[in-house]
């Protein structure tokens, strides 16, 4: 779904007509509140946002999603009549995808979004790794699961678990990971890291066959 934030009726509808000629779920809203009321029941996957809105500034609006983990993920285009440059850059920096200005062709509108939702499901597919056909590691929402069944880890295994994923293959010495955990502030010795792994693989279950021991040196993820 995309949701689209704009209080002018005849861009609103404008908009609307056109995403849903290309095959898109829409939702418009008029003003900032009642978009931001919303995302307690669905959240889009992405949204066109007008930057003078009634109630709510847009740069405002842009600026609280990018604040808050559960839609931070969402890309914005910002919509825009103000030939400002200073409020395009502000938009950018503060973590909007892209801008298009007023009036703009329908056809270029289009084409940012699927521009946008195309970088967008590139950056998630490179966020999960799959190993063999039983694990699956979102590194984006901190998930983990087996045969589609959730996984329940600490923040410390997941964090060793995710270490190893993204380089399968590669040996990590127990020190490596300590780095990776704790840098220079570790406190604890190296076989600390046995504990969590002995704890892991249990959690994992029948994948956890994939964490494998090298002697005397450390641990890798291998298929």
């Amino acid at each position: 779904m995309i949701a689209v934030i704009d209080d002018e009726p005849d861009i609103l509808e404008l908009v609307t007509i056109h995403l849903k000629k290309a095959n898109y779920n829409v939702r418009g809203y008029s003003d900032g509140e009642n978009f931001l009321n919303s995302l307690k029941k669905e959240i889009p996957e992405l949204i066109i946002l007008d930057l003078m809105l009634p109630d709510i500034d847009g740069i405002e609006i842009c600026k609280y999603l990018k604040n808050h983990n559960q839609w931070s993920h969402i890309p914005i285009i910002m919509l825009t009549a103000r030939s400002d440059v200073t409020d395009r850059v502000l938009g950018l920096e503060f973590g909007a995808d892209d801008y298009i200005s007023k009036p703009f062709a329908p056809r270029e509108l289009v084409a940012r979004v699927k521009a946008v939702l195309r970088r967008q499901n590139e950056k998630i597919a490179g966020e999960k790794i799959r190993i063999g056909t039983t694990l699956l590691i979102d590194t984006r929402r901190y998930t983990v699961s087996v045969k589609g069944e959730t996984v329940d880890l600490t923040p410390t295994e997941f964090k060793i678990l995710k270490t190893l994923a993204e380089k399968k293959g590669w040996v990590f010495s127990r020190a490596q990971i300590l780095d990776v955990l704790w840098g220079e502030d570790k406190i604890v010795i190296d076989r600390t890291i046995d504990v969590h792994i002995r704890n892991l693989r249990k959690k994992l279950g029948k994948a956890g066959k994939f964490i494998k021991n090298v002697r005397a040196i450390g641990y890798k993820i291998e298929e």
